[in-house]
């Protein structure tokens, strides 16, 4: 039997859920599914210019599993670049290190309830036009910090 996978640690979502190719409606794209982890790895190793131990240290992971998660991840972006296809960022066994919402109306990312203010392009206000991004509950988050 595998060895589960280990939730690779974020430290913050991706601010978009996506990209498509410029000027053809999105129901006319098929589209390819970047995972959290993979699009955390990129960001890390290509935008952020750390070397692949620094980036492994920080997502928990081993470098070579950090190098897997990368090459997967660069192959997914370059089928969409190559086959006009949109890029979907979703899923993966990630955690994050706080809970994160995602305004409902604007999209913006708020990094806990407690940071929740009214957006400036949002006509309404409360924590009902707030969507989870985490996959864990508040609780399920506390008992993991308990375990390690």
């Amino acid at each position: 039997m595998a060895r589960p996978k280990q939730d690779r640690k974020i430290c913050n979502p991706p601010l978009m859920q996506g990209f498509k190719p410029f000027g053809i409606p999105r129901n006319l794209l098929s589209s390819v599914s970047l995972q959290i982890d993979e699009y955390e790895a990129i960001r890390l190793l290509d935008y952020e210019g750390m070397n692949q131990d620094q980036a492994a240290g920080q997502m928990n992971v081993s470098r070579p599993t950090l190098t897997r998660i990368y090459e997967k991840g660069r192959k997914t972006i370059a089928q969409a670049l190559v086959e006009g296809k949109m890029i979907t960022i979703e899923g993966g066994n990630v955690r994050f290190d706080r809970q994160w919402f995602r305004c409902k109306r604007c999209f913006k990312l708020i990094d806990g309830l407690e940071n929740h203010v009214r957006c400036k392009d949002c006509k309404n206000f409360g924590n009902d036009e707030l969507s989870a991004i985490n996959e864990k509950s508040e609780k399920e988050l506390s008992l993991d910090k308990g375990q390690k």
